[in-house]
């Protein structure tokens, strides 16, 4: 597993800042490759998480995605930027002609896509959010139950030329209670394949992952991941969407 703690910072250029974003974050060049950088220091205190930090969360949710050797997350790590200590990733190119998440009319959704929910956009037209229904994505619904992933947006997944499906902006995970909110909740209720089975029981036996994690975030946040991680397991099936918290963030993009 690849120590996200001992990639360095140095000699990182910023060239531009996300404004978009809830928190700090700049874009840059560090040695000839383009990453994301958010310092802690840009960081909004939230209510339900008072301790460690979204950066910390972030390396967390790639230490994870290694561990399922699935490669939803970017290469990601902690290191020392112009603003201070924050998290660093690697910048990834979308494919502009893929979109894996979307929002259509009743009656167009493309071919291989499964609606989430129906809504009505800003002017009261109906519409579907709807998401493509391919492996790539199912196991970042896997990764996010198990990570407890609470702001799984459409412009959050990232779809790239080669097929591949990557997550970004895991901050607010691992919370001990279930925080689940998410728009890909196509397969809800489905079994989870043998492999999605298979590389669940990994993460859920690998002492060395919950030594590793129990740096970035608290014993008790690992103790719950493990214990999502048996239950999906126990289970079998894509989870059912908390009652006491919203199971689509706002905004879905």
């Amino acid at each position: 597993m690849t120590d996200p703690l001992a990639a360095p910072a140095a000699g990182l250029v910023l060239d531009g800042r996300l404004v978009a974003a809830s928190n700090a974050t700049f874009v840059g060049d560090l040695e000839g490759s383009r990453v994301v950088y958010k310092p802690i220091a840009g960081e909004r205190p939230l209510w339900d998480f008072p301790e460690g930090n979204l950066a910390s969360r972030e390396v967390a949710a790639y230490v994870v995605s290694e561990a399922l050797g699935w490669g939803v997350v970017p290469r990601t790590w902690l290191g020392e930027g112009p603003h201070g200590s924050g998290m660093l990733q690697e910048w990834i190119d979308e494919d502009p002609g893929v979109g894996a998440v979307d929002v259509v009319a009743p009656g167009s959704v493309p071919p291989g896509f499964r609606t989430v929910l129906e809504a009505r956009d800003g002017h009261g037209n109906p519409v579907l959010l709807v998401h493509e229904d391919t492996a790539a994505l199912r196991r970042m619904a896997v990764f996010d139950a198990l990570i407890n992933n609470g702001d799984r947006k459409g412009g959050h997944v990232l779809a790239t030329a080669d097929g591949q499906r990557r997550g970004v902006d895991h901050g607010v995970s691992f919370h001990v209670e279930n925080k689940l909110r998410t728009v890909l909740w196509g397969w809800l209720g489905e079994p989870l394949s043998a492999d999605e089975s298979a590389a669940v029981r990994r993460v859920a036996d690998d002492a060395d992952l919950a030594e590793a994690l129990r740096e970035l975030i608290t014993a008790d946040e690992v103790a719950a991941f493990v214990a999502r991680a048996r239950q999906l397991l126990t289970t079998g099936v894509f989870p059912q969407p908390s009652a006491e918290w919203p199971a689509i963030p706002w905004p879905a993009f």
